[in-house]
Order: C-alpha cells, then sequence, then structure tokens
C-alpha cells in the first residue's frame, strides 16, 4: 500500500493553478526515477507544491531547484526543505529566463505539471532546448499521449510533431485521479523526452514550425489546401506529398515539405 502524506500538511490547490497535488509516494518515487542523469548536473522541478517529488529528487546526485509561484507552497518548502531553500525560485517558469539561474548550464526538467499550462511547458521547453537534453513528468493522459503519438493517429498533431522533431519520446506510465488532492476528473500520464543526438534540423526551422502547424489547423483538408497561404507554385503542387494529409506525415517527411517549400520559395 503506497503511503501518502499527511493532509493536514496539504497546501490547498489553487483553481487558478489547475494544479492537482500528487499524494502518493510510491508514485512519485516512481516519476523522479524516470529521469536518466545523462547530461545535466541540474533538476528544476517545476510546481512542486508540497514537495512529495521533490524528497525523491533531493536524493539523486545532482542539483535540484525548484520554481513555483504559490506562495503558500513557497512558504512551506522553505520551512520543510531547508537545505533546498536558497535553490527555490518564487518565479513563472513559463516568464523566467533560466539563464539568471544556471547561465548556460544543462539541466533536466521535471514535474506534476498543471494541467492548463502544461503544453505551453512544452512549447518552452522546445524553445530552450539547447540545455534542455532531457525532460520528464505527469500531464492529462490524453495530452501525454498526443505528445508522444505517431503518424496515423486521431491525436497526433502539431505537439506530437515539433516535440518529436528535437526529442525522443515515450509515455512510460498511467496515474489514477485517486492519488491526487483534489482528485482530477481524468487520469494522468507521466513522458519522458530524450533530446535527439542531433537536434539541428536541415531545414530552415522556422519556416518548420509555420508548416506544421498552417497543415494541423486545416487536418482534413489535403496540405495542397491547407498551405495554400505560402503561395506555392503549381510545379510544386503537383508533387505527391501535397495530396497527403498531415496526420499522415511523420516528422522527416515534414522536413522534407519543408525544404520543398523553402527550395520553391527561392526559385
Amino acid at each position: 500500500m503506497a503511503q501518502k502524506q499527511n493532509n493536514s500538511h496539504q497546501v490547498k490547490a489553487k483553481k487558478f493553478l489547475g494544479q492537482h497535488f500528487l499524494e502518493d509516494e510510491t508514485i512519485a518515487k516512481d516519476i523522479a526515477d524516470t529521469l536518466t542523469l545523462n547530461g545535466y548536473k541540474n533538476i528544476l522541478e517545476i510546481g512542486p507544491g508540497m514537495g512529495v517529488l521533490t524528497k525523491y529528487l533531493l536524493k539523486k546526485p545532482v542539483t535540484t531547484y525548484v520554481i513555483e509561484i504559490d506562495t503558500e507552497s513557497v512558504e512551506y518548502l522553505k520551512n520543510n526543505y531547508l537545505n533546498l531553500a536558497p535553490r527555490i525560485l518564487e518565479k513563472d517558469f513559463l516568464k523566467y529566463n533560466l539563464n539568471e539561474t544556471f547561465k548556460e548550464e544543462p539541466l533536466a526538467i521535471i514535474g506534476n505539471f498543471p494541467y492548463n499550462i502544461s503544453t505551453q511547458i512544452v512549447f518552452k521547453t522546445l524553445e530552450l532546448r539547447d540545455q534542455i537534453p532531457e525532460f520528464s513528468g505527469m500531464f492529462q493522459k490524453e495530452v501525454a499521449k498526443r505528445i508522444c503519438s505517431k503518424e496515423g493517429s486521431k491525436v497526433y498533431g502539431i505537439l506530437s510533431v515539433l516535440t518529436q522533431a528535437f526529442y525522443d519520446a515515450e509515455y512510460l506510465f498511467t496515474v489514477p485521479p485517486t492519488v491526487f488532492n483534489p482528485p482530477p476528473k481524468v487520469d494522468s500520464g507521466v513522458l519522458r523526452l530524450i533530446r535527439k543526438d542531433n537536434y539541428s534540423l536541415p531545414c530552415n526551422e522556422k519556416l518548420f514550425f509555420r508548416v506544421v502547424k498552417q497543415a494541423f489547423q486545416q487536418r482534413r483538408k489535403t496540405l495542397r489546401n491547407s498551405l495554400k497561404t505560402f503561395n506555392l507554385s503549381d510545379k510544386l503542387k503537383a508533387n505527391v506529398i501535397f495530396g497527403k494529409r498531415p496526420e499522415q506525415l511523420n516528422v522527416q517527411a515534414f522536413i522534407e515539405l519543408t525544404t520543398l517549400i523553402q527550395n520553391d520559395s527561392e526559385n
């Protein structure tokens, strides 16, 4: 039977944060153990709450930092994790410049992510991919599945392609609502992202992002129709790839598609 934290010490979840606090110690340890600890000496936990996951991260042979905007949680952590206190960042991860703390040092991201900003956390991680070789944590299950899904899946989309262009994504395990306070209405899923050895794209990366986002905005249409805004030449539109729908293309195919569009615009 998994041990649970004493509820008398539970910080009340803030609805505006979309946060559900994990209480199950076994699952917390399992999430902490998803980190490989390869390629970095620092960990940044987003949204630690009462520190149920933090306590297991602190046992790792790396330096753990936490970033939290809830003042009650920050106060609890300072009082109960004295050694951690200098590394508690009372900041908003989405607005925070990591260089203020880490300079250019690599770090891993981990957390039980608030549902309402979880995809934004992933997109910021992609922006900071040069500095983040590994990312691990818990999402709403359908979001975790979407990030890790492959072409042909109904949930395969923008988040899948952009994440998998730079990271190898692996769905690890499902977590039931009963281990949270308050319990969410859906299952959660834990995933791990490990940055690819060669994560520089052989095409214009800004254009790649634009092509992927535009393609999936009208996912039922063929690429010939959904990518009209790129003013493609008739010759290029005749290419067989433009007769496909976006969910049929894997990451490599999107890279090739971007290269075709890039070359077309230059001619």
